[in-house]
């Protein structure tokens, strides 16, 4: 038995550890025969050899003899009630290989305001240099970068801020328009004094990001995305050109009365949505921290108005052509941008890497392993890794 990093207790099986902590449910099941094996009296030795062969339930590496070292029985089968715990909770990660590191619920930084153009926006921030700004989409909040945003505390000063109606911003007394959103975001970023800036935006913050990023590329140095509205899937064409999930998703939202009722009544976006574009089982403290904003169906009306701006068939049309136009000046620009996509992914399926592979002149593109929408809350530690290091070879080296 071996102590890991994160004080873990590793038991080497042939070479590879098992740790109990993250045992599948086979691995478990011989850490049992151990257990039994180390409490026959012949077993007190410094080391005990113990034949697979004779086990039902052996480790994936392989059958033979294995050398574990002495250890108290008690020690051991405290792991193992760990071990058959964990390994039955491992089930629910379906897609990935092994199950992923956990994701921390808490948020570190502190949340400070801002008043902008009249309306109080919140924000956490942490590191010096160059500002990084972290933009979420619906229904989120900064409260989803938590777990990205520590790897590149050292590299600059790191962002996030709380679109208005979102998170601790104020909630307005009636719902915003896309223009107005934008018009808060560029208010905030000119008053935070955020230039020259790198943008890392998903969902519809990528929406608000992108067009800033068009109107303003003189004061942005780089851009980052990932479950973004990009082409080739935004525009939609039609609901056929959709992926079918997508299609039901935005079919039934933007239902004028059920849709509605969904959203509002029956707080469709925070108890469904979320959890269920999330591979991973959503932690209820997690889930919380989501869905405090939108207590009452009064908070939730401002919702509403969101799925309704998703540029489908040419509707709406002020929408289709904002994100009609900063597409093409992706297609245009010299900025560094890094494209970091999920699979099965959900706005930006791999097919999507490939498309902007083909057509960017600066793209940067990273596969983060297994997600669906809400990529932040499967993969945040593969995402902070891939941001980090294209930071540090292709942004914080430009003039």
């Amino acid at each position: 038995m071996r102590r890991g990093n994160a004080g873990t207790d590793f038991i080497y099986v042939n070479g590879g550890a098992v740790d109990p902590l993250r045992a599948s449910v086979d691995e478990a099941l011989f850490l049992a025969r151990v257990a039994v094996a180390l409490r026959h009296p012949t077993a007190t030795r410094r080391q005990s050899m113990i034949d697979t062969s004779l086990c039902t339930a052996t480790p994936p590496h392989t059958r033979g003899p294995v050398a574990v070292p002495t250890l108290t029985v008690t020690a051991l089968l405290v792991s193992l009630l760990l071990a058959f715990s964990v390994a039955s909770a491992n089930q629910a990660y379906t897609g990935f290989k092994r199950p992923p590191l956990p994701v921390s619920a808490e948020q570190p930084l502190a949340s400070k305001r801002i008043m902008v153009l009249g309306r109080e926006m919140a924000y956490v921030e942490a590191g010096e240099g160059d500002p990084i700004l972290f933009l979420h989409g619906v229904p989120t909040s900064s409260y989803l970068w938590r777990n990205v945003m520590p790897h590149l505390e050292g590299q600059g000063r790191v962002i996030a801020v709380d679109l208005v109606g979102f998170g601790d911003s104020e909630m307005p007394a009636s719902a915003l328009g896309f223009e107005e959103h934008y018009q808060q975001l560029a208010a905030f970023i000119a008053a935070m004094d955020l230039d020259p800036l790198t943008l890392v935006m998903h969902d519809w913050g990528s929406a608000l990001g992108l067009h800033y990023a068009r109107l303003h590329p003189n004061k942005v140095r780089a851009i980052a995305t990932m479950e973004a509205i990009v082409a080739p899937t935004k525009p939609a064409t039609s609901y056929e050109a959709l992926r079918r999930g997508t299609a039901a998703f935005f079919r039934k939202v933007r239902e004028p009365v059920s849709g509605r009722q969904a959203i509002i009544d029956d707080n469709y976006f925070i108890e469904s949505a979320l959890p269920q574009a999330i591979v991973r089982p959503l932690r209820p403290s997690i889930h919380e921290r989501y869905r405090a904003p939108f207590r009452t169906p009064a908070s939730r009306r401002f919702l509403a108005m969101w799925p309704e701006m998703m540029p489908i068939g040419g509707i709406p049309a002020r929408t289709h052509e904002l994100v009609s136009a900063y597409n093409q000046w992706l297609e245009q620009t010299d900025l560094p941008w890094l494209f970091l996509y999920a699979r099965p992914g959900s706005l930006n399926p791999p097919s999507t890497a490939d498309y902007w592979t083909a057509r960017a002149k600066h793209i940067e593109v990273a596969y983060i392993g297994v997600g669906s929408h809400f990529v932040q809350e499967d993969q945040p530690y593969a995402i902070g890794r891939a941001l980090s290091d294209w930071y540090r070879r292709r942004v914080a080296t430009l003039e």
